[in-house]
Parts: structure tokens; sequence; C-alpha cells
């Protein structure tokens, strides 16, 4: 999976290579931002994960979305300002926590582990 960004500014997730997508590909954590203000958190509970990101929801600053990615299938949850940043899914293993900050691209935690 990759995700990119099109020249029109629309985030697409591509499954598979249909083309050449390396130069519209966005390279996580890659910006010169608070990493620990981007980067998804998480609580364990029981058999849910609350992912979770300490970011500002302002007008012009704010997490868009939200992805947790499980390898076969991926849960996306977006947000407006005022929103508060945050998911509960069920947990597996392997799971992999997403964030995109409209100023400040995508960021990616950790696989997320018990």
């Amino acid at each position: 999976m990759k995700i990119i960004k099109c020249k029109n500014g629309n985030i697409m997730m591509t499954l598979k290579e249909v083309e050449d997508v390396s130069d519209k590909v966005i390279k996580s954590n890659d910006v010169d931002a608070s990493f620990e203000k981007h980067v998804p958190q998480y609580e364990i509970n029981k058999d849910t994960v609350l992912v979770f990101v300490n970011h500002v929801m302002e007008e012009d600053h704010y997490i868009e979305w939200i992805m947790v990615d499980y390898g076969d299938k991926q849960i996306i949850k977006h947000f407006v300002p005022g929103d508060e940043p945050k998911v509960e899914v069920d947990y597996q293993d392997g799971m992999i926590a997403y964030s995109y900050c409209n100023k400040h691209s995508l960021w990616v935690n950790q696989e997320i582990t018990k």
C-alpha cells in the first residue's frame, strides 16, 4: 500500500501498482514539525485500541483523518476543526496507525503491539 497525493490535491491509497506513482508518494514523518503532536498514539483496552493524536483542531490547522491499517483492511475516520481526533477499533496483531495533518502531511506510528 502507498499513500499518494494527486496533482489536484486529492489523497489516495494505492493497493497495487497500476502506473509509476513514485513521484507522488507521500513520505511519512518527513516534515519538520512536532513529532509528538502529529504521530498517532494509542491505548490498548482488552480487545480494542483507542488511536488518537494530541493535536490542535483549529480552522487552519487540524488532523484531517486517522487510518488504522490491518494489512488486509483499513479503517479511516475523517475529522473537521473542533472534532477530537480519535478512533476506537478492534485490536489485531500487526496493525499500524496513520494520521494526516492538513499542514504537515502524513504521520505514522510503529506497529501497535500489546
